[in-house]
């Protein structure tokens, strides 16, 4: 099971300047992720999502590879690349993979204007040291929402922004 991490920052540049952390983290082996993008909201109504992936780009090119392989076979290669792309790029945007865009669209409101938020979906990972390696960020962002658990959410909220919740009261049960 995956787990979602939504970390806001009060800019931009430093929401793409995490999810660069992440990706070497992950070329090292010290995370798995499914999911990362990049949430900007320049102005009252101007949200972008700005995805790891374009699917679009990358249906297209599938697409146009596999249509003119196919052209080929029929002696019209142009074409086959053409209907290729076109079927590749329209596949590869109405496929939506990871985090649901609406979701991020709706979380994303909270933002103030000229912020980003960082949405990671979590495989698996080395928690001490993807907390070391995020200390970086310390002060500068803050966590929106998350699926770990409550321990988990403060030891990551004290790394990135010093604030822990308060611990249950042992003496009250």
């Amino acid at each position: 099971m995956s787990d979602l991490i939504v970390i806001a920052f009060d800019d931009e540049a430093t929401g793409f300047e995490l999810r660069t952390e992440l990706v070497k983290m992950q070329q090292e082996y010290l995370i798995e992720m499914e999911d990362a993008v990049v949430v900007t909201r320049a102005a009252e109504d101007d949200i972008k999502l700005h995805q790891a992936v374009n699917l679009t780009a990358a249906g297209a090119v599938g697409g146009g590879f596999w249509g003119t392989l196919v052209g080929m076979l029929f002696l019209n290669p142009l074409l086959g690349a053409a209907v290729g792309a076109a079927s590749g790029a329209l596949a590869g945007r109405l496929s939506d993979v990871g985090i649901n865009d609406n979701f991020m669209r709706d979380v994303a409101q909270a933002l103030q204007p000229g912020g980003s938020a960082v949405f990671v979906l979590v495989r698996k990972m080395t928690g001490d040291k993807v907390l070391e390696r995020l200390e970086q960020f310390h002060k500068r962002g803050r966590v929106l929402r998350t699926s770990l658990s409550r321990e988990n959410e403060d030891k990551l909220r004290e790394a990135l922004s010093g604030e822990a919740r308060p611990a249950a009261d042992p003496a009250v049960s």
